[in-house]
C-alpha cells in the first residue's frame, strides 16, 4: 500500500482544482478504497485526445485501489449539460443517448480496465424522481447561486434565453453524488460549478462532501485553442494508427511536454529526465515525439499497430 503522500502526489499530477486535499487527505486515512465518479453526458459519442484527460485520471485511481465510476448520464443527457453554452441545447431523445453510450464504452476501455470500472446510468435513480424530490432538489439552490456560473452569467447579461430546466443540470449531475456516495468527482475545469454542487448537495442530504478535482483541457494540434472537433485540432480515438501518428508527430516540441504529463503513462521522473535530457542535446525531440505518438497508437490500437 502507498503511503497517502505517495497517493496524493499521483492523484495531484497534471490537475487544475483540488477541493480540498485536506479532505481528501482525510478519506485516504481511513484506508478504505475511494467511490470516485465521473459523467459523461453522451452527447458527442466520438472521443478524442481531449476527452481522455479525465479518464487516463480515473485510471490512476484504480491503479491505487479506488472504485470507480464511469457515470452515463442518459437522464441528464435528455436535458443537456449547458457548460460554455450560448444558447438552450435541443435535448436528445432516449434512443440517441442509449446508442452513444454504448459507443462511449467501447472506447473507454482502451484506457479503463473494465474489471474494475462500475458502468452506471443515472436514468436508474432520475427516472424514479417524483415531483416531491425534485422540489426538495430545488429548494437546495438559489436562483443567485446559479447565476454565479459564468456560462449563465453570460447569456443573462446579453438577453439570451435561459430555460429553467438549464438550472436542473448541476441539480441532477450533484444528486448522482448523493446516490453514488461519492468521495470524488472529477471533470473538466469547464465542470467545476457543477461539482461543486455536490459537494452542497451532500451537505443537504447529511453526508459528507465529495472532494471536486479538476483537469486542464489538452491543448489541441495547433498549440492555441483546446482541442476540438469543432477546431479541427483533434486526434480522434478511433483513428487510423497512421493519422494518429502523423497528427501527434506535428505538434511543436513545447506541447509535447504537456500531452506527456497528461496523457501519458510514464512517471514525472522519467518525463523530466527525458526532458534534461533534450535541453543538454544529448536526447534528440523528435525521438522524444516518436516516442509519445507511439504511446497513443499502442493505447488504441496495439503494439504492433504502433
Amino acid at each position: 500500500m502507498m503511503t497517502i503522500d505517495e497517493q496524493v502526489k499521483i492523484i495531484r499530477r497534471g490537475i487544475v482544482d483540488l477541493v480540498s486535499e485536506e479532505d481528501l487527505r482525510k478519506k485516504l486515512a481511513r484506508d478504505k478504497p475511494l467511490n470516485i465518479k465521473v459523467g459523461f453526458d453522451p452527447t458527442a459519442p466520438d472521443l478524442h485526445l481531449g476527452h481522455t484527460v479525465v479518464i487516463h485520471k480515473m485510471r490512476q485511481f484504480q491503479e491505487l485501489g479506488h472504485n470507480v465510476t464511469f457515470l452515463i448520464g442518459d437522464f441528464t443527457g435528455r436535458i443537456g449539460d449547458p457548460s460554455g453554452k450560448s444558447k438552450t441545447r435541443p435535448p436528445l431523445t432516449e434512443e440517441e443517448v442509449k446508442a452513444n453510450a454504448e459507443t462511449y464504452k467501447e472506447q473507454v476501455f482502451k484506457i479503463l480496465d473494465p474489471e474494475k470500472t462500475t458502468v452506471g446510468f443515472n436514468s436508474e435513480w432520475g427516472d424514479r424522481l417524483t415531483p416531491a424530490e425534485f422540489l426538495r432538489l430545488m429548494s437546495c439552490c438559489t436562483v443567485a447561486r446559479m447565476m454565479e456560473r459564468d456560462d449563465f452569467a453570460k447569456r443573462y447579461r446579453e438577453n439570451s434565453p435561459i430555460a429553467i430546466h438549464e438550472f436542473m443540470y448541476p441539480l441532477l449531475q450533484a444528486y448522482d453524488s448523493v446516490m453514488l456516495h461519492t468521495d470524488v468527482e472529477m471533470g473538466g475545469t469547464d465542470q467545476i460549478f457543477n461539482l461543486l454542487m455536490g459537494r452542497t448537495l451532500q451537505g443537504h442530504y447529511g453526508m459528507e462532501s465529495q472532494c471536486a478535482l479538476t483537469m486542464p483541457l489538452l491543448v489541441g494540434l495547433d498549440g492555441e485553442r483546446k482541442m476540438s472537433k469543432s477546431y479541427g485540432n483533434y486526434i480522434g480515438v478511433m483513428e487510423s494508427p497512421s493519422d494518429q501518428f502523423g497528427k501527434a508527430m506535428s505538434i511543436s516540441d513545447d506541447l509535447m511536454w504537456n500531452w506527456y504529463e497528461l496523457i501519458s503513462v510514464k512517471s514525472l521522473e522519467e518525463i523530466a529526465d527525458m526532458k534534461a535530457r533534450v535541453a543538454a542535446g544529448s536526447l534528440h525531440p523528435k525521438l522524444v515525439k516518436e516516442e509519445l505518438a507511439m504511446e497513443i497508437v499502442a493505447r488504441y490500437h496495439g503494439e504492433e499497430a504502433a
